[in-house]
């Protein structure tokens, strides 16, 4: 039977961060809040230099490096980065090609927002069962969206926590080790424009008076009613991913070693926990980065191996959730 193993990941981190502290400054919160309840201790931001793309080609060369695999393998270049990048109208991972070195690679841009990554791996996996010829697969992006964040905006608070870097994950068909199993993905349509940035699309061409009003920075147009059926189904639906992926893998949530989730406020990190029996010790709270959107994921494994929370034989599933909304999570055999 035909499998899917991860061969390495890789991850580019700015050299700049954000204190909790300066969060505060800039909010009106106390610091205790910051970091007690939105989980924030610092955060890395991006220099003027750190553009969103170019931090996942720094992700992806790490990855390679770590790899047997040299850019002339990879078959296609999957960019999983957000659409905020270095060109409004532009893909992105054609310029990955170029820079790495994929002469033979195809590549595309997609986005779930912070839920990419894991679509991105069910895309992956299936195209390369399906394809013959697709043997190698690189899935690389950087992500900025702390660029939209305007700290006096009350309705933006839970998204404080965005960050700026970049992630890779190099795939590879009939590797022996890290063998991804199966995604679960839920799509809830009803929140699409609940969390939006006004101004700079057809609707809101980008103007003076936009900039005046910081119609160019993220917003919650409706925030009682978001935050009311948020509540009602966010953790039922990160829940409901996870033992998904799971059962589609044949395994439940006592089979579970690790999981790899985004940042998000404490309390919300612990009850997920809770619910599916784990022990924060078999997770990395990211309160020392924050939330890179669809990096956090590979953040996560890359630090569960650094820090040898990773064995052979490891049960591991990745889970996101993105705002639109979507929820996702990817299990992987370790080792």
């Amino acid at each position: 039977m035909t499998s899917i193993g991860i061969v390495s990941t890789g991850i580019f981190i700015p050299e700049n961060f954000m204190s909790s502290k300066e969060i505060s400054e800039k909010s009106g919160i106390p610091i205790y809040v910051v970091e007690e309840k939105l989980g924030i201790k610092q955060k890395p931001i991006a220099s003027s230099q750190d553009h969103t793309c170019e931090m996942g080609i720094q992700a992806a060369r790490k990855a390679i490096e770590k790899s047997a695999i040299v850019p002339e393998e990879i078959d296609l270049i999957i960019y999983i980065g957000e659409e905020h990048k270095e060109y409004p109208l532009w893909t992105a991972a054609l310029y990955m090609q170029q820079e790495l070195g994929a002469v033979n690679a195809i590549g595309f841009d997609m986005a779930l927002r912070c839920s990419t990554t894991i679509m991105a791996l069910k895309i992956a996996k299936d195209l390369m069962l399906a394809d013959e010829a697709m043997n190698t697969v690189l899935l690389a992006g950087g992500y900025r969206n702390e660029d939209f964040i305007n700290y006096e905006n009350a309705r933006t608070r839970f998204m404080f926590n965005l960050g700026a870097g970049g992630g890779a994950i190099l795939l590879k068909k009939n590797y022996e080790k890290n063998e991804l199993l199966s995604t679960n993905i839920i799509t809830d349509g009803s929140f699409s424009k609940d969390v939006v940035v006004v101004a700079g699309g057809t609707k809101h061409p980008i103007s003076q008076l936009a900039l005046e009003n910081r119609l160019n920075k993220l917003d919650v147009l409706d925030p009682d009613g978001m935050k009311s059926r948020l509540e009602e189904k966010s953790m039922d639906n990160f829940l409901q991913v996870v033992r998904g992926s799971l059962k589609k893998s044949g395994l439940t949530e006592a089979d579970v070693d690790y999981l790899g989730i985004l940042h998000m406020k404490k309390s919300a990190h612990q009850y997920v926990l809770k619910e599916l029996g784990l022990s924060e010790e078999q997770s990395i709270y990211l309160e020392d980065y924050g939330h890179i959107g669809q990096i956090d994921q590979i953040l996560s494994l890359e630090l569960a191996e650094e820090n040898g929370k990773l064995k052979p034989g490891d049960i591991v599933v990745l889970v996101s959730a993105g705002i639109g909304y979507a929820w996702g999570a990817t299990t992987i055999r370790w080792g």
